[in-house]
């Protein structure tokens, strides 16, 4: 069936209400905005669309299982079309939602817009044409890098990589904005040593939901800073953001280890995390961890690294135990550290109990790892199966209840269930690396994992996947593990109340500060104030 779009009279009646409730609010004290002059509006008007296509575009993500149409896509050349954009909704009698889309890669339509507009951020990065990354050195904070909050962290790495400079902390997945992973955490193996990308920031300039554009810092607008860090997009677009540097090692060395004992795979798990100083030499640099079971293929489409050979062998024990643990570790280097990098490895592997002679090593490129994930998705596309429905589930469990959820989840619903064939991640980290002063939720003790189901399915098959993660959470609740949702999907107040627990209250006080209109991102569904339609 076709479907039908009754957008241009609606669009003819946004541009509207951009041009004159804006004059008539804007003239009054009650919102104290910055009045829009006719020559604001005429240089955005034209920048908003409501082509099916791009329409279509907008109403779908990397999820595929959530569809949200707006009314018009904004395709901004410039950072204050963004502000005027905000402004004239601000302004508005009738205030309309909007979302700022980077790569799309939310999976419950976290980006979407229903009846607002969203803002196509992949068009400024486009505009601005790689310029927006530039990299510079402070007396005081040392090298950083000042970013578009539009561009991609595969450009930052290679940007920087041509001063001999990185970022220290990364996603496991590169094709993702800089703007879209600090407005969630922006985590992975490096998360226990160096902390999520949130605490890496050193200062940030914020379009606020008032349209206001703000720098901010731990020094300077602070309670803006911690705000917008983790923030889900509720308080301002994050236009630009200066990320810390050190310098970038040339290779790494990658190991993978494999467990049948789950409480033998975590306690040494929590004992490599448990070195973690930043500027420690015996420390890791990643570590992460992952399910091996009948469902799935011994290498996954996140990365390649057990041998054919050794297949066999490694499918028998996964009969034999039904799921297997493996540990995945990494420890960089370069020319002055290469003499030493095996040497650290051993040391800080000696007593381990994995299951002896499943050993296996490679030696890579730094971009070669950090950008690990890459391949996967080429072949994936090629085949036709990367624009599918992905019903992922990602959660925070406290070190204290892993154990349970590893016997009453991995090796109860999901073994039962028996679907489970995307990667199965789970991997510890360190509480203190993370600022409890940000937006960002997490577990109260100070070791939490991180467990990611990131499934792909059938069109038609996704509500399985999707079954299997509500009896998971309703297997949390009922049992009392304090999980906490990364990404977060919630459809009740009372839900949201609960993620953000201790800090609901301050989130509250923040939004009515930044955003009092409750425009920005209304696909997260954290507030039920019904903004109204954009015509």
């Amino acid at each position: 069936m076709a479907l039908h779009y009754p957008f241009p009279t609606y669009f003819i009646l946004l541009l509207v209400t951009i041009t004159r409730l804006i004059y008539t609010v804007g003239k009054t004290e009650q919102w104290k905005a910055p009045i829009l002059t006719e020559l604001d509006i005429d240089n955005i008007s034209h920048k908003l669309h409501d082509d099916p296509e791009i329409i279509q575009m907008a109403s779908r993500d990397y999820g595929h299982i959530v569809h949200e149409f707006p009314l018009a896509v904004f395709r901004p050349s410039s950072i204050d079309d963004i502000a005027t954009l905000i402004k004239s909704s601000y302004n508005s009698f009738a205030p309309f939602g909007i979302a700022a889309r980077g790569q799309g890669h939310s999976t419950h339509g976290q980006a979407m817009a229903r009846d607002g507009v969203v803002v196509d951020m992949a068009n400024l990065r486009k505009q601005r044409n790689g310029v927006a990354i530039s990299v510079s050195k402070d007396p005081l904070m040392g090298h950083y890098a000042d970013v578009g909050g539009e561009q991609l962290w595969i450009d930052v790495l290679h940007t920087t990589l041509k001063h001999g400079l990185a970022p220290v902390s990364w996603t496991d997945y590169l094709y993702l904005t800089v703007g879209g992973t600090l407005s969630n955490a922006g985590i992975s193996g490096q998360s226990f040593r160096y902390g999520p990308q949130i605490s890496n920031v050193h200062e940030m300039d914020v379009i606020t939901g008032k349209g206001e554009f703000v720098t901010c810092s731990s020094q300077k607008n602070l309670e803006l800073f911690h705000a917008v860090l983790g923030g889900l997009g509720q308080f301002g677009v994050i236009a630009r953001a200066r990320i810390a540097l050190e310098p970038a090692p040339k290779r790494v060395k990658w190991v993978r280890l494999l467990y049948s004992d789950f409480f033998a795979f975590t306690k040494d798990q929590e004992r490599l995390i448990s070195i973690n100083g930043r500027k420690q030499k015996n420390a890791l640099d990643f570590l992460e961890g992952m399910l091996l079971m009948n469902q799935g293929p011994i290498n996954n489409w996140r990365s390649s690294f057990f041998p054919l050979s050794d297949h066999p062998r490694i499918s028998s024990l996964i009969t034999e135990h039904s799921i297997l643990y493996c540990l995945e570790v990494a420890k960089y280097y370069d020319e002055q550290t290469e003499i030493n990098v095996d040497k650290e490895i051993q040391v800080l592997l000696q007593g381990l109990a994995y299951i002896p002679g499943f050993y296996y090593e490679k030696n890579v490129s730094y971009v070669e790892f950090l950008n690990r994930v890459r391949s996967g998705e080429l072949k994936l596309q090629s085949q036709g199966l990367w624009d599918v429905p992905h019903p992922w589930l990602n959660l925070f469990i406290p070190k204290s209840q892993i154990l349970d959820f590893n016997s009453r989840v991995f090796k109860d619903i999901v073994l039962k269930r028996n679907i489970s064939s995307g990667p199965v991640l789970v991997y510890p980290t360190n509480r203190n690396k993370w600022d409890d002063r940000m937006s960002a939720s997490i577990p109260d003790e100070e070791v939490f994992y991180t467990v990611g189901f990131l499934h792909s399915s059938g069109f038609d098959t996704w509500k399985a996947y999707d079954a299997q993660n509500s009896e998971i959470l309703e297997f949390c609740r009922d049992a009392g593990i304090k999980v906490k949702q990364y990404l977060p999907n919630h459809s009740t107040q009372e839900d949201w109340t609960n993620h953000f627990g201790a800090k609901w209250i301050k989130f509250l006080e923040r939004k009515h500060q930044f955003d009092p209109r409750m425009i920005l991102s209304p696909g997260q569904k954290i507030f039920h104030k019904q903004l109204q339609p954009a015509f």
